[in-house]
Formats: structure tokens, C-alpha cells, sequence
């Protein structure tokens, strides 16, 4: 039979455990922590974020503080880990947080009216090269080593990255049409706004992905359903044609004109072209 000294023991122990929970969780719901993969230095992408988060704050009558992430490995450990609520998030990072944490999307992207891009491999307009199997044994321009659906991508078009004669990594879109044209390769992937903005400069587009989905808004596992539904309701407001929102969405990206709804199914084709590279 417990005592009286130990059933006031199990009591408090009880209570601080609820307590300590219950004050977790509060925290969690009186403020929201915004990580973001690296794709700029700290100081660019707090400049490109605070805009954001200050329009938040007022949307969901909650402080948001930024929490940036160095690298994008650590921004999507951080929003599966739950230790940021909400975050900047390339097509892969998403996969990658939903994979380990079953984070969920709160909205995508859109892109001079497209909530979608495409990605395609560029060739000078005199070339020989004319399907992607006439790839084999040729040199080749991507963009970074970290973008893996760039790479899945030519994979996916029929080109094994072993079956290419060199390829190299030259950074922006627009270096590696010009290392193109310049004939320094023979080849190179380029995102549709790009290949399209210099297709009529000497530019063939030889190969291109069906529509992907683009970057996204992702939210931790954590946040409560109320929270996750005002965050929506704010990104989906967001209007270009608005002075006050103008400024928001342009400071992001300056190619961005709003967000639009998505789901994790959307995702799936973006799922089958990095499958290849899953182990690796």
C-alpha cells in the first residue's frame, strides 16, 4: 500500500511533468521559428526573409523569429527535428524533411504566374546532337554539385552521368548557357526561364522534364493544425498586385509573383527522378 509521502511524491511528478509539457507546448504555439535552406550568405537571406516574417507576425498575432541554417543539410534536419516550425525549402529539401520527419507543406511557389518549372538540357543551335543518347562520350555544364535534381534530371532523360564524356559545375544558369554557346561544352542543364530566355540567341532546347513542382513553405510535424491553416490562409493571400505585398514577395525572389496551394502528392514525380540517386 503507497504512502502518503509517496503518493504526494507521484503527484508532483505528474504535475510537473504536465506542466513542463503543457509550457512546451504554449511555446510552440506563441512562436514560430523560420529556418530556410542556404542559398545565399546569412545576411542575403535575412534580407530576403524579414519581409516575410514581419508580414507573418501580423497574419498570425505571433512573434516569428528567423533562424537560418548554414548549409541545407542542417535545414532539413531542423524542420524535421521540430526545432524551427516552418522553412524555405527546395523541392528535394521538402522530400528529404517529409522522409525523416513527416513534415507538411504549407504552400509552393509561383514563378511569373507558374506554380511550376521545368528543367531542360540546352545545346548550341548548330549542333550535331539532335536526342539525348547523342550525349554519350560528350562534356557537360551543370550548376551546383548540391542541386541533385539537376543531375537527376539528365539521368532521367536517358543519360547515365557515367555514360558523359566530362561535366563540370559552373554555378549560375546563365554561366552554363554561356559555357555553351562559348563551345567550352557541349551541353548543359538550364531551368525553362532560362533556357527560354536564350532559345532564340543561338540556343536548342534538346530534352525537358514534364512540369515540377517548385520551392515550397514547409512546416514541422509539430504545428498544430489551427497554426498550419492561418499560415495558408496568409501565403495564399498574397497578392503582387498589392503595394504592401509587392515588396514581400519581390524582396524573396524577385522572379516570384505569389504562392499557390500544393500537396504532397505533387511531389511524387520529383520522388521518382532522384530515386536513382536515393542510396547515393
Amino acid at each position: 500500500m503507497l504512502s502518503i509521502r509517496s503518493v504526494s511524491v507521484f503527484l508532483f511528478i505528474l504535475f510537473a511533468s504536465y506542466f513542463s509539457s503543457s509550457t512546451f507546448s504554449d511555446e510552440m504555439q506563441n512562436e514560430l521559428r523560420f529556418g530556410s535552406v542556404a542559398m545565399d550568405i546569412p545576411a542575403a537571406m535575412h534580407r530576403r526573409l524579414t519581409p516575410l516574417t514581419n508580414y507573418l507576425e501580423k497574419a498570425l498575432s505571433m512573434p516569428v523569429s528567423l533562424k537560418l541554417s548554414p548549409n541545407m543539410k542542417a535545414a532539413i534536419k531542423e524542420v524535421a527535428d521540430g526545432r524551427v516550425e516552418l522553412a524555405y525549402l527546395t523541392p528535394v529539401a521538402y522530400l528529404k524533411s517529409h522522409a525523416a520527419g513527416q513534415t507538411r507543406l504549407v504552400a509552393k511557389t509561383v514563378t511569373n504566374g507558374k506554380a511550376s518549372f521545368r528543367l531542360m538540357i540546352v545545346v548550341r543551335k548548330d549542333s550535331s546532337i539532335n536526342k539525348p543518347e547523342d550525349l554519350f562520350g560528350k562534356s557537360f555544364a551543370f550548376g551546383d554539385k548540391a542541386a541533385l535534381l539537376q543531375r537527376a534530371a539528365v539521368v532521367g532523360a536517358g543519360v547515365p552521368l557515367g555514360r558523359l564524356g566530362e561535366y563540370a559545375f559552373l554555378g549560375h544558369y546563365d554561366n552554363i548557357v554561356r559555357g555553351v554557346l562559348n563551345g567550352d561544352f557541349d551541353a548543359g542543364i538550364a531551368k525553362d526561364t532560362t533556357a527560354l530566355k536564350w532559345k532564340g540567341k543561338g540556343i536548342r532546347v534538346l530534352y525537358s522534364t514534364p512540369d515540377l513542382p517548385p520551392y515550397n513553405i514547409t512546416a514541422s510535424a509539430n504545428m498544430s493544425d489551427e497554426v498550419l491553416e492561418k499560415l495558408q490562409t496568409a501565403f495564399l493571400s498574397l497578392d503582387v498586385n498589392k503595394r504592401e505585398h509587392y515588396d514581400i514577395i519581390k524582396a524573396l525572389d524577385k522572379r516570384y509573383t505569389g504562392f499557390a496551394p500544393t500537396s504532397d502528392a505533387e511531389y511524387d514525380v520529383i520522388r521518382k527522378l532522384v530515386a536513382p540517386f536515393a542510396k547515393k
